[in-house]
């Protein structure tokens, strides 16, 4: 998704689609603080953040690597 994209959605849309994405992300042990700010860059795709960490990629790596 892009950022335009979002800013296209309503506000409880926005919402739900940002915490499915923390959860996602803290479900698979991303440090809460992590979890977030990689939830909130939208244009991430949460599957590839996933998939970083199931490949033991360090949390606080997954952003800079795929930004």
């Amino acid at each position: 998704m892009t950022a335009a994209q979002f800013e296209m959605l309503e506000a409880s849309e926005a919402e739900a689609l940002l915490r499915a994405r923390f959860d996602t992300l803290s479900q698979w042990g991303c440090p809460l603080g992590n979890a977030l700010v990689i939830a909130s860059h939208v244009n991430i795709p949460v599957e590839d953040a996933v998939s970083l960490l199931q490949r033991g990629c360090p949390p606080h790596l997954v952003l800079p690597i795929l930004a």
